[in-house]
């Protein structure tokens, strides 16, 4: 049984109880973990109060960047088996759960490398003053994280917080949270003190609604739905702590007629099944030209028929989705489509090995969906692609910010003109022109607009939301 990580040390749940660990490849179980609620988030609060106000709060930023740059080292030392726990636990293949695994090192050797770089700055006012500013951490930090990146959200979160000077409370997801309780034992192997960093797994229900609600939270960071954020939002603001919301996306591919195909139709399939297309950022409506519209569903099509998908050991094209709930989603929406004529013009193969109570959908592609219908307008969260005919620019920029979500964009066009009038005309957190997610850099600041939700994480932007500014005036 996996227990929660309380200023370094392993500590079971205050009331005893557990939560099973399901693969998803096959639909067993195989683990069980702390079942956390309010009294367990309490204790984990006052250990990262106490860090922040004694050791880890007044150790000097070149201090902490070493340190930081310490974890970052042993999590690449430690890469191939927080890969391997972070394959079997969400159900997605090994070479995606690699890249994983490097990303929340490359986190904190980024993070590491810009402590002692964030700064105040100085204001020019009347001779008889000194005026400046000071970046200061904003306490105690809570962090919820999702299932589909567990390694990677954390990364970008807790890396973030920790550079800043905060000290940190982890409420991962029960559906996939044994990479994230791996990295806290590196990261306290590396020297990390004691209370900087709290893990308590558990029922979002439970242990997530009460680290939102608790008063001793400075700042909450969230991925998730909409509808939950929502919920965080107003328990957070119970207590003014501030919030970063990433709520998820119904990202467009928009692919102009002088686009170059060739180069497109991988990164347009690889877009939406990574993952099995529970990403965020997933490009999830693909907006093609009238005049290249047959071929280019054409070709997809093929490259849908392809995919294989199978249990995460065997390294397939896309793996499971992670529970038996998000599967039933995805085939409603499924059905829908059928019962409303949407066409299903393609696709993937199922692995005949695979096991029968694994939570597989194979790849689809949807053709001629209504810019108005819901599987254009909601998330889906699986690997399900509406492509969309649009006629001009004008239609395409309005059928792309027709949703309420601004994530991500995705604009191909060789129209040097047209690259830069749509990545501004388009609601949108990030734009990528010619290509799409440019390698997920973590210096890239990443976040949205409207239900995609605010605030930015990832590069410098995540530092000044884990900060608060103080102002220090001198009169002479």
């Amino acid at each position: 049984m996996h227990k929660n990580f309380i200023a370094n040390q392993w500590v079971s749940a205050l009331a005893g109880q557990t939560v099973p660990v399901i693969d998803p490849s096959n639909g067993l179980l195989y683990a069980e973990i702390a079942r956390s609620g309010e009294a367990d988030i309490d204790v984990a609060v006052r250990a990262a109060r106490a860090a922040f106000e004694g050791a880890w709060g007044r150790m000097a930023p070149a201090e902490r960047s070493r340190l930081l740059l310490r974890v970052s080292r042993a999590l690449q030392d430690n890469h191939e088996e927080l890969a391997r726990i972070e394959s079997k636990d969400t159900g997605k293949p090994m070479r995606q759960a690699r890249s994983d695994a490097a990303a929340v090192a490359r986190y904190f050797e980024f993070y590491a490398g810009a402590v002692d770089k964030l700064h105040g700055s100085t204001i020019p006012y009347p001779r008889d003053y000194t005026v400046l500013t000071l970046r200061e951490p904003h306490g105690v930090t809570g962090h919820i994280v999702p299932w589909n990146y567990p390694l990677q959200i954390f990364g970008r979160s807790v890396g973030a917080a920790l550079a800043a000077g905060n000290a940190c409370v982890v409420k991962p997801a029960e559906d996939a949270c044994l990479s994230l309780l791996k990295v806290a034992e590196i990261a306290m192997e590396a020297g990390l003190p004691a209370g900087a960093l709290n893990i308590c797994t558990g029922l979002g229900i439970e242990a997530g609604a009460a680290l939102s609600a608790h008063p001793g939270i400075d700042h909450i960071s969230f991925t998730g739905s909409p509808q939950t954020g929502q919920q965080v939002a107003l328990a957070a603001a119970g207590h003014f702590a501030p919030v970063t919301l990433e709520l998820g996306g119904k990202s467009p591919q928009i692919l102009f007629s002088d686009a170059d195909i060739e180069a497109a139709l991988p990164v347009l399939l690889n877009a939406i099944i990574q993952n099995a297309g529970q990403t965020c950022s997933a490009g999830s409506r693909l907006l093609v030209q009238r005049a290249i519209y047959a071929d280019v569903i054409g070709r997809l099509s093929e490259l849908f028929r392809g995919t294989r998908t199978g249990p995460a050991g065997d390294d397939p094209d896309c793996g499971p989705l992670i529970n038996a709930k998000q599967q039933a989603r995805v085939k409603r929406f499924l059905s829908e489509a059928e019962e409303s004529g949407v066409s299903l013009v393609a696709q993937g193969m199922l692995d005949p090995n695979a096991p029968q109570g694994g939570f597989y959908q194979t790849p689809v592609l949807l053709g001629d969906v209504p810019p108005a219908h819901r599987l254009a307008q909601e998330e889906i969260f699986g690997p399900v692609l509406a492509a969309i005919p649009f006629e001009t620019e004008a239609d395409a920029l309005r059928i792309a910010n027709g949703t309420p979500f601004g994530l991500v964009a995705g604009i191909w066009t060789q129209d040097g003109a047209r690259q830069l009038r749509m990545a501004r005309a388009v609601r949108s957190g990030q734009v990528f022109i010619n290509n799409y997610g440019a390698g997920g850099g973590v210096e890239l600041p990443f976040g949205g607009t409207g239900q995609s939700g605010y605030g930015r994480e990832k590069g410098f932007e995540a530092l000044y939301g884990f900060t608060t500014v103080k102002t220090i005036a001198i009169k002479h």
